[in-house]
């Protein structure tokens, strides 16, 4: 089979999706299909051997000028490229906390309106590459803010399009009006387009069908992330409590709710001493969310917790495994429903079970995993309760470590979702 696989850089950040494309796309291409992972607004960058292509289509400097001057909407394609730079292209990452609101409220209604909307020559270019250049037999979009492609791709390849589901709602909740009343209308309409959708979750594919894309739930596959497992699991003595140490890895900002797990960390500390247990942090730091984990690191040293805390910052793939092989509960405490969710996935591959809030993706992915404890969502009090009950039960942490650990590397394996992916794009062939 033969798979234009278009995705979303993230302008020079390690990113969940990113990651699990480049994942699923491996594990295509090892079995025979030829797939085409096809980067656009900046590269990906992803913590195993990149398989995507070297170009990228709507780069983001070219996507910008095109929204803010006409003139750009008319220059030449082989100028356009000069733009298209991967170098470039990841010096974006240095601005990305500069963007106005209105800014990113109007290139958003543009890309959803596609060949109607400012980016019609970057459009072109893509679809024109496709048709002469790669000639897919399916094209998947991994995220339906790029739903807008579907048409001119069907009408000049006449193949079906099919588009993934990761977390757009909170992109579009931020949106300021009129824009975003503009893009949910237009993100409905062109919704119509696609042949069919993925979801990562149950939860997610009936709150997309819903809430924005107003389309019938049956029309959305449910298809899990999954992981390359290579490395993940191996039988690590790690030493016994204390000190107990409690693990975060994802983007450090406020939506993930590091700030949860920080309040928690400091009631347990209360409770049961500072030297009894740890907090360790990991995962990228942009530079808009520099102050508010200057602001927590702050609080920690206030209460005289300094001693307690380690900062890992962004780490790779082996310090990742590194990371998780030395915890014995993992948090990530998000403030918003959750659609994906793959560092639990992580921690549970190695054993660690986790304590996440009730809602989103979690209830399901603990129950197909059995690797952890679920509690009341937006509570800093509960989260404590729910460490506390695992640190006070080593036999039930090892229980639920070892079951989740099994359950992942059985359940959730990159050859097993690349699997379930493919008979989706079977249906649809």
């Amino acid at each position: 089979m033969r798979v234009a696989y278009i995705t979303a850089g993230a302008a020079g950040m390690y990113c969940g999706t990113c990651i699990h494309d480049n994942t699923v796309a491996t594990v295509l291409k090892k079995h025979g299909h030829d797939v085409a992972l096809i980067p656009t607004y900046t590269p990906t960058r992803t913590d195993e051997a990149n398989v995507s292509l070297n170009r990228v289509f709507f780069g983001g400097v070219n996507v910008f000028l095109q929204q803010k001057l006409s003139l750009f909407r008319h220059t030449p394609w082989a100028l356009d490229r000069l733009l298209d730079s991967p170098t470039l292209l990841n010096s974006l990452a240095r601005f990305s906390s500069s963007t106005d609101a209105r800014d990113l409220g109007q290139l958003t209604v543009s890309m959803l309106r596609a060949e109607q909307g400012y980016q019609k020559k970057e459009l072109a270019k893509l679809v024109t590459w496709l048709k002469t250049n790669n000639r897919p037999d399916i094209v998947y979009l991994t995220n339906s803010m790029l739903v807008g492609f579907a048409r001119e791709i069907k009408n000049a390849l006449n193949v079906p399009v099919v588009c993934a589901l990761q977390g757009e709602d909170i992109f579009l909740q931020e949106l300021i009006e009129p824009y975003k009343t503009e893009a949910l209308a237009l993100l409905a309409a062109r919704a119509d387009d696609a042949d069919g959708f993925v979801a990562p979750c149950r939860y997610y594919a009936h709150f997309m069908a819903d809430a924005y894309l107003k389309v019938s739930v049956a029309n959305i596959d449910v298809v899990p992330l999954g992981l390359n497992l290579d490395g993940h699991g191996a039988t690590v003595e790690k030493p016994e409590p204390p000190p107990f140490i409690l693990g975060y890895l994802a983007r450090i900002c406020p939506e993930k709710g590091l700030h949860r797990l920080v309040e928690a960390f400091y009631t347990l500390t209360k409770e049961l001493g500072a030297d009894t247990i740890q907090l360790h942090v990991a995962g990228y730091l942009g530079k808009k969310d520099e102050p508010y984990l200057e602001e927590l690191v702050n609080q920690i040293h206030a209460w005289g917790l300094a001693d307690s805390f380690v900062h890992h910052g962004e780490v790779t793939r082996t310090q990742k495994i590194d990371f998780f092989n030395r915890l014995h509960v993992f948090s990530v405490p998000t403030v918003y429903r959750e659609s994906k969710g793959l560092p639990i996935l992580e921690a549970l591959a190695n054993g660690v079970p986790v304590v996440q809030p009730q809602h989103g993706a979690f209830p399901e992915m603990l129950r197909a995993t059995g690797g952890g404890i679920l509690v009341a969502p937006e509570s800093a009090d509960a989260l404590a309760e729910g460490i506390r009950e695992l640190l006070n039960a080593p036999e039930r942490r090892e229980h639920l470590g070892q079951t989740g650990k099994s359950n992942v590397h059985r359940k959730f394996s990159d050859e097993v979702i690349a699997q379930q992916l493919l008979k989706v794009f079977e249906k649809y062939l």
